[in-house]
Parts: C-alpha cells; structure tokens; sequence
C-alpha cells in the first residue's frame, strides 16, 4: 500500500509540474501565474477538485508520440467562490502552448456538461496558441463541441470567459457565445486572424495590441467587458461579478444584508440635474447615490458610454441598471449604445435579475453614418429587449424623453411595472425648438418678428410638454416623484414586485433584429 501511494504522489508531482517546473517559473518570473495558481487564487482557499487530471493525448503524428504531458494542456474541475460552487477549465500554456487537442477539448466539454447538470456557473480561462494542428481535424471536433454547449447553456447558466494570453483563430467563439468576456491589460489577445496572417493577405502592418488588445476591445468592438490591470486584478473582478448573479436561471440572485438604510433621503438629487436642459451631467454620479452604499459594478465601462449598464444592488436585491448618460454624446442612443443594452438586458432577464432603467434621452443620434451602420435594425435590438423581458422593470425619466427614444428606454408601453418621473421630466415627441420648427414653420416664416414668435411658441410648447404633468394624467406615469425620493420608492417597488410572475407566449424563440 505504501509504495501504491508513494507512486500516486509521484504521478501527481509530475501532473501539478505540466510543462515543466522551469516553464512555469518563467512565467512567473514574467509576472504571470500559472494556470494552477490561477484557479488556486479565483477559489475559496482548499476549496479547488480537479477532474480528469491524468488524461493525456492519443495521437502519434508528428512527433506528438514524444510530448505526452498529463492533463493534457488543461486543468479542470470545480470548486467554491464566495461560498458559491463553480466549475472551470483553466488552460495550460506550458503544455504545447496550451493547444486544444482532442482530449483536451473532452476535458473542457467534461466541465460543461457538468456546470450544466448541477446548475453552476461556468469560468473559463482562455491561454491557448490556438488548435492542435497535429491532431487535424480532432481539433476542430473539439472546438466544435465547445461551442454547441456554450449555445445551449446559454441563458441558464452564467458563462464567464476570462482571456489570459492568447485566444486566436476558432478559439475566440467560446468567449463570443458566453455572458461576459475578462481580458487582462497588454499580455492577452483575441483575434480571428493573427497580424502575420493580415500582413501576408492584405499587406496590412498591424501590431498585436491594435488587433486584439483589451484597450481596442473594450472600446472599440465590445468583444470585452472587463480589462484587469494584471491577473490578480482581472480574477477579483470575476469574484465581484459572481457575487451579484446567481447560479442559474432558476435561482434567484444572492442577497446581501446592507447597512445602507432603505429610506435614505440623499439631497444632492435635488441639485445634480442642471437648470439648463442643454446643460450635460454624470449619470454614474447620480447611481452611486442611490444605490447600496453607492457600490456601482459598471459592465462594458469602456465601450457605448453614452449608455451605462451594471450590477448594483438596492435594500440588498441585486439589481442590473441601464441609464443613459448625458455627459457622452448627450444620452442619445446609437449603434453601438443599443447593442450594448439590449445584450446587458437579455442577461438580467436570463438570470432573474430586476432592470432600473434611468432615462434621459434626447433621441436616437443622427446621422448617414449611423443609417449605414443599421441604427434601424440595432436599435429594434434594445426596444426587443425590454418587450420581452419579463423581470421587475423599474424607469425613472429624470430629464429629457423624447420621440422613438422615449418608447425605447423601459416605457409603459413596452411592459414596464412601475414609472416614476423627476419635476425635471421633459416627455414630447420632441424637444421644444425642433417641434416648433416643424409646427409653425410657415406662421415664424410670415411673421413680422418671427424670433419673438418662435420663443413665444417654444415657452408655450414647454409649458405644455416640457414636464411630466401631461404624462402622469394620462397614466403613462405613475407618479411624480421627488429626486431625494428615488432611492426609498425604488426599492418598495422592488419589494412590491418580488413574486411577480409573468410568461410570454409559448414559442421555440423569437427572432431579434441582427
């Protein structure tokens, strides 16, 4: 029995080692962890039980025969974070580059099936070369199976993508299906096409950072979510965001006790929309006063600025927030700023998590390039998205909500439970100068001083319309409110609305604007 143990230590002395103990220095010495240490510092400690651990590889071509490693370039298995069981694959640089093989994408599919069964969210940590290219179209089986279990699991368990080094070719649709994508700042890199192959193709020079950087993903194509400064940092992140959601989409999500008292009135409200309509604010400003213990957990914070979205929570409810944000392109929405919401919106309703939708629009932006770029089409994503979400949906319009915008952003009209308004709220099909310009255009052309006529006409407009007196009388409005009020309102609703059971008609699933 004793030399039967002695030999299993040294067997897993020999898998702990993967590529080698001087390859894993080296990253260290790089100031990256292993693929180990990184699951050893994502889980509660001791807490890590690693499957499938003494798998290797089966192929024979190409020398493969001579570079048999256990695990096979990947670590999976499952473990505890915050108290809340996990499952990953983490993936292991130092053997072969961390290539996905046939076993090694057996191993992954292992931990999907697994995840899915037990109903627990689903890390991955992406550090791979890419496919195994000795293994030929085993690899691309494997990659192929990855993906078919993304897709179904999604929208029943939260799956995370964290990119730790590189992530190219195939490898990047895995991170593309599930919910939120992690990138670590200047080490890691996802991209269809590597620079060589651009630079051959398209005699294009581009570096790696402007391919598939974090700065260029996180604010130029919205592939990533989250940037971490290093590993650790990026890791943290993932912790905080798992605290906020739950397991899958029959739970409902954590709840953490505050001392954040439920009624706080926070005066600043009442100051922090300008006199001046045209005069822009800071929208994230105004959550953190209202939220618990104004903790914001910002979501896609790089990208589409002019709309936020994140998780905070409220009387200790997590709750997901879409706002616009005036200070960016004057809250209006565009291309970029509906796909970002409409994505954000679909997870919280997923995943049971109720939507507070702060609004101050002025419309959708204008422009050739924003009909080019399908704003028709992309901007159906985020009113689709609010239709059929069926989650406690919460609106506060605090300034300005006009026209296809004003429908848009979480209105009675597209199901929303409970609207309240700001004294600021200014709710028309338009705002007050370019509706008069549209309505008494030939009166202000005739007339003998049609300046003095055309502010005559825009005061009358906003005594008229630019308030939200109109709308609380026909009932599109339910009340309202004070700023200072915001915070104590929201979350009695919220409190209101706990059990509130609501299904769409019954349907495979419906088909959003692409």
């Amino acid at each position: 029995m004793k030399s039967m143990i002695k030999e299993l230590l040294k067997l897993r002395e020999e898998k702990d080692a993967a590529g080698g103990l001087d390859k894993q220095k080296k990253r260290n010495d790089e100031g990256r962890m292993t693929a180990r240490q990184r699951i050893e510092y994502l889980f509660d400690p001791g807490t890590f039980v690693e499957l499938q651990g003494f798998i290797v590889h089966r192929s024979s071509t190409f020398g493969l025969e001579k570079k048999k490693f256990f695990g096979d370039g990947v670590i999976t298995g499952f473990g505890k974070v915050h108290d809340k069981t996990v499952y990953i694959f983490s993936q292991d640089f130092t053997v072969l580059g961390g290539s996905l093989g046939e076993m090694h994408a057996k191993k992954i599919v292992n931990v999907q099936d697994l995840a899915l069964k037990a109903g627990a969210p689903l890390v991955g940590i992406n550090d791979s070369g890419g496919a195994r290219i000795q293994e030929g179209i085993s690899s691309l089986a494997g990659y192929g199976d990855i993906f078919y279990r993304n897709t179904i699991a999604s929208g029943v368990i939260p799956q995370i993508s964290v990119i730790m080094g590189p992530c190219a070719g195939g490898a990047v649709y895995s991170p593309g299906i599930t919910d939120f994508v992690f990138q670590v700042a200047k080490t890691a890199h996802l991209f269809v096409t590597g620079p060589e192959v651009i630079k051959a193709v398209n005699k294009e020079e581009v570096t790696f950072d402007d391919l598939g950087g974090s700065d260029m993903h996180s604010s130029i194509s919205g592939v990533t979510h989250f940037v971490g400064s290093d590993e650790r940092n990026t890791l943290d992140m993932v912790k905080e965001l798992l605290s906020y959601i739950p397991s899958s989409n029959v739970e409902s999500p954590p709840f953490e006790e505050t001392n954040d008292p439920y009624d706080r009135m926070e005066d600043k409200l009442n100051e922090i929309v300008p006199t001046n309509p045209n005069k822009p604010y800071e929208m994230k400003e105004l959550i953190t006063l209202i939220v618990d213990n104004g903790k914001f957990f910002e979501v896609h914070k790089n990208y589409a600025q002019n709309l936020v979205v994140g998780f905070s929570r409220m009387g200790g409810r997590t709750v997901g927030i879409v706002a616009n944000n005036p200070a960016v392109l004057a809250g209006t929405l565009d291309v970029h700023a509906s796909i970002k919401g409409a994505r954000f919106i679909r997870f919280c309703d997923a995943f049971n998590i109720p939507l507070i939708s702060l609004v101050d629009v002025p419309g959708y932006l204008p422009g050739r390039d924003q009909e080019e770029l399908g704003i028709i089409k992309h901007g159906a994503k985020l009113l689709y998205a609010y239709s059929e979400a069926t989650v406690p949906k919460l609106t506060v319009t605090t300034r300005k909500s006009y026209g296809g915008a004003h429908i848009v952003m979480s209105s009675k009209y597209l199901g929303a439970d409970v609207v309240f308004a700001w004294p600021t709220a200014e709710i028309a099909v338009m705002g007050p100068q370019g509706a008069i310009n549209v309505i008494f255009r030939k009166d202000i052309s005739e007339a003998e001083q049609p300046e003095t006529l055309r502010e005559r006409l825009i005061q009358d407009y906003k005594d008229k319309f630019a308030n939200p007196k109109l709308p609380a009388a026909l009932g599109y409005i339910d009340d309202i409110i004070m700023p200072t009020e915001t915070r104590p309102l929201l979350i009695r609703a919220l409190e209101s609305l706990e059990h509130k059971s609501m299904k769409n008609p019954p349907k495979k699933h419906g088909n959003i604007p692409l």
